[in-house]
C-alpha cells in the first residue's frame, strides 16, 4: 500500500515538474482571471472541464497588471489570450474551451438543444445580471430600491426553481452548460443575503446550488491565488 501511495505521489510531483517545464518550451493559451468573479467563473468551470491546459494570472481590479491593461479591450475578466487571439467575454471563452473538448457532453444537453441554453444564459447576463447588480450594489446606483431589484431578479430565480423541479440541472439529468454559466450568479445572488435567500421556498434551486457549492467542481476552481505580476513563475490551471 505504502509503495503504490508513494509512487502515486511521485509520479504526481514528476508530472507537476514535466508540465511546468512543458510551459517554458510552449505558449499555453493565458486566462487573466479573479477568483471571485462569476463571469471568470464560468471560464475557469468550462476550462476545468475540457481537460484544458492555461497558464492563470490573478488580476486584482483594484490594481490591473499594465499587461492585462494591454491585452484585454474592455479592461474586465476574464481575458483569454489564445496566441493572437483575444476573448474578452466569459461566455465565448466557455465556447473555445468546449468546442476543443468536452468530454461531459455540456454542449449536447439530455433536453432541450444548444439555442435554447443560450437563450437561458442570455436571460441571466442581460435582465437577472441588471437587477442583481442594483439588488448587491445598490449604494453605486441613483434611485434604486433594493428590496424592488432583489424582487425583480427572483423572478428569473423562480423560473429556474420550475425547471429543477423536473430534473436535478436545467437540461434534464446532467448537468450541462446552462448550469455552469448560471450558477456562479445565483451564487452571488444568494451571498447578498444568504439567510433571506434561504428563507425562501424555491427548495430545486436551493438544492441545486449547494450541490455545486459543496463539490470537488466547485473546490477546485477557487483556490486562493496571489495577484499575478510579470516575471512570475507560470501558474497551471487547473492544477495538475
Amino acid at each position: 500500500m505504502c509503495g503504490l501511495l508513494c509512487g502515486s505521489v511521485e509520479l504526481s510531483i514528476d508530472l507537476r515538474v514535466a508540465l511546468r517545464h512543458l510551459t517554458r518550451m510552449t505558449e499555453l493559451p493565458i486566462l487573466y482571471s479573479f477568483r471571485r468573479c462569476p463571469y471568470a467563473m464560468r471560464a475557469r468551470l468550462a476550462i476545468q472541464t475540457s481537460g484544458l491546459i492555461v497558464e492563470l494570472r490573478e488580476i486584482v481590479l483594484r490594481d490591473k497588471a499594465p499587461e492585462f491593461l494591454e491585452t484585454s479591450p474592455s479592461n474586465t475578466v476574464p481575458c483569454l489570450k489564445d496566441r493572437d487571439a483575444i476573448l474578452d467575454e466569459s461566455l465565448d471563452i466557455m465556447l473555445w474551451a468546449l468546442d476543443r473538448s468536452d468530454p461531459e457532453n455540456w454542449m449536447r444537453p439530455e433536453q432541450g438543444d444548444k439555442d435554447g441554453m443560450i437563450s437561458l444564459i442570455q436571460d441571466c447576463d442581460g435582465p437577472f445580471k441588471h437587477h442583481l447588480d442594483r439588488y448587491k450594489y445598490d449604494t453605486r446606483y441613483n434611485d434604486v430600491d433594493k428590496e424592488q431589484e432583489r424582487s425583480s431578479a427572483a423572478g428569473y430565480l423562480w423560473d429556474l426553481n420550475e425547471l429543477l423541479k423536473e430534473t436535478p440541472w436545467l437540461f434534464g439529468n446532467r448537468a450541462s452548460l446552462a448550469d455552469f454559466a448560471v450558477l456562479p450568479f445565483v451564487r452571488q445572488f444568494a451571498n447578498t443575503d444568504r439567510d433571506w435567500f434561504e428563507g425562501e421556498e424555491w427548495t430545486a434551486l436551493k438544492g441545486w446550488l449547494k450541490a455545486f457549492e459543496d463539490s470537488d467542481r466547485y473546490r477546485h476552481i477557487m483556490p486562493k491565488w496571489e495577484k499575478w505580476k510579470a516575471g512570475d513563475s507560470p501558474v497551471l490551471f487547473p492544477d495538475p
